[in-house]
């Protein structure tokens, strides 16, 4: 065997295949990312019981899709508002205690579904009640964890860190509405809303363990004017505007996972509804799962633009496509190229926004990826009624492609952002390695203090 001398060769492609696959430094040297992204993946299975057993209860109750809808615009609301000033927030106070408070709050309300299942006769208005301060938590809770994220872990481990987080999502997004659906079919909703509860009496714990994490420097009182300070802060970076505008352009225009059943059925593949969902966050597994590349590039700019054209690319075959198995691998690749602007943006966020700033610009990030789907559903429903299902998916995925070329054509910045040149990501990354030598947060070492 290996006669002809490639025998060397073997070691050598063994390390080439390592290389690709997620980078576990964070995971296995940060404590408190590994605590964090635990309390993450049990959160997200937790939560997937409710995602699936919520609706279907309002379902069971009313019968009426129209107030299974409800639901999403009374989520809306409160994710703006409070997504904002918990970036506010966050700058402010210590961040470990707004990650626990608004956990153990989000414990609480899960009881309260809970408690309302187990009625003879379960009242609906608890319901909406529920699903709005979900998601008020939900935004309080966000850019602290955003913020504390860019805080503990290494400038040069922020792509691994972020590739890892994407990852755990992802998994929950496949695995945990299929285990949730079997949950609810079988044992009912008030088991699922227990297995909720459970997962949040492990996740506060694990939230105490945090080391604390207290603002930077004079931390101002969280207000409307301290938004507008971070909304400036980011008006004035054309890298980072640059990333918010491919997002919301990106899935504005090309986010069409309303018309899925509406496509299943043009397709005369009803089997395939389940699979058309779980398609986009497979593609997006895949590139976190292949990862190890990312955390050795630098030119993250053109990787968010990269990918967002290839989201648009991918949608239009998706809507031109008229065999079920070819849908299902474009909406894949759309996938795919999503979680590569998704990991390009959130390392130029980590990489180069100041720490006393972390907590409001994550909650414009909040702001960004939540109204972009939100807008996009719309947009397709109503150019569906229009023009038809397919042309509503293609013409939206085109329309995507044009608009990341004219924003990368307006914002030649982030094209040419390099994170070893970059000035704000040199700043940064002297703030932080000053911290680890000892020194207060928002020292710059001397040699990059003016970069």
């Amino acid at each position: 065997m290996y006669e002809d001398g490639t025998w060397h060769l073997v070691p050598h492609l063994f390390r080439r295949a390592l290389a690709i696959l997620p980078d576990l430094t964070p995971l296995r040297a940060l404590r408190d990312f590994r605590l964090l992204w635990l309390q993450g993946l049990v959160t997200s299975f937790g939560s997937s019981m409710t995602m699936v057993a919520l609706p279907l209860q309002i379902k069971e109750l009313t019968d009426s899709p129209f107030a299974v809808g409800a639901m999403g615009a009374v989520e809306l609301v409160p994710l703006i508002v409070f997504g904002l000033y918990g970036g506010a927030l966050a700058d402010a106070v210590d961040r470990r205690r707004v990650i626990l408070l608004s956990e153990a709050g989000l414990g609480v309300l899960a009881l309260v579904l809970l408690a309302d299942s187990l009625l003879p006769h379960p009242a609906l208005w608890p319901l909406y009640v529920v699903a709005a301060a979900v998601s008020a938590l939900s935004g309080l809770q966000q850019p602290a964890l955003g913020s504390l994220i860019a805080r503990i872990v290494p400038h040069d481990q922020l792509t691994s860190a972020s590739a890892l987080n994407f990852m755990r999502g992802q998994l929950a997004a496949v695995v945990g509405p299929s285990l949730a659906g079997v949950v609810v079919a079988y044992a009912g909703l008030p088991f699922a809303y227990s297995v909720t509860v459970v997962g949040f009496l492990l996740t506060v714990p694990m939230c105490l363990r945090l080391a604390p994490a207290p603002p930077s420097g004079a931390a101002s009182r969280p207000s409307l004017g301290s938004v507008v300070e971070g909304a400036r802060y980011a008006w004035s970076k054309p890298v980072l505007l640059g990333t918010y505008a491919m997002d919301v352009a990106a899935m504005f225009f090309a986010y069409p996972v309303t018309l899925f059943p509406f496509l299943a059925d043009d397709l005369h593949a009803t089997w395939a509804l389940g699979l058309m969902y779980s398609a986009v966050p497979f593609g997006s597994m895949l590139v976190t799962a292949t990862s190890g590349w990312a955390s050795r590039t630098r030119r993250h700019g053109r990787m968010v633009a990269l990918g967002a054209g290839s989201w648009g690319l991918a949608m239009a075959a998706t809507g031109l496509m008229s065999h079920v198995w070819l849908v299902l691998l474009c909406l894949a690749a759309a996938g795919a190229g999503d979680m590569l602007s998704g990991l390009a943006r959130h390392t130029i966020w980590d990489q180069t926004v100041p720490d006393e700033l972390r907590g409001r610009l994550a909650g414009i990030e909040v702001l960004s990826y939540s109204c972009g789907p939100q807008l996009g559903q719309v947009r397709a429903g109503t150019t569906a009624g229009l023009t038809g299902t397919r042309p509503a998916i293609w013409g939206g995925g085109f329309a995507c492609v044009a608009a990341v070329g004219l924003l990368a054509l307006a914002l030649p910045k982030l094209l040419s952002y390099n994170a070893d040149t970059d000035p704000d990501a040199l700043r940064r990354r002297a703030q932080k390695e000053a911290v680890a030598r000892g020194l207060p947060e928002g020292t710059a070492a001397p040699e990059t203090a003016g970069a």
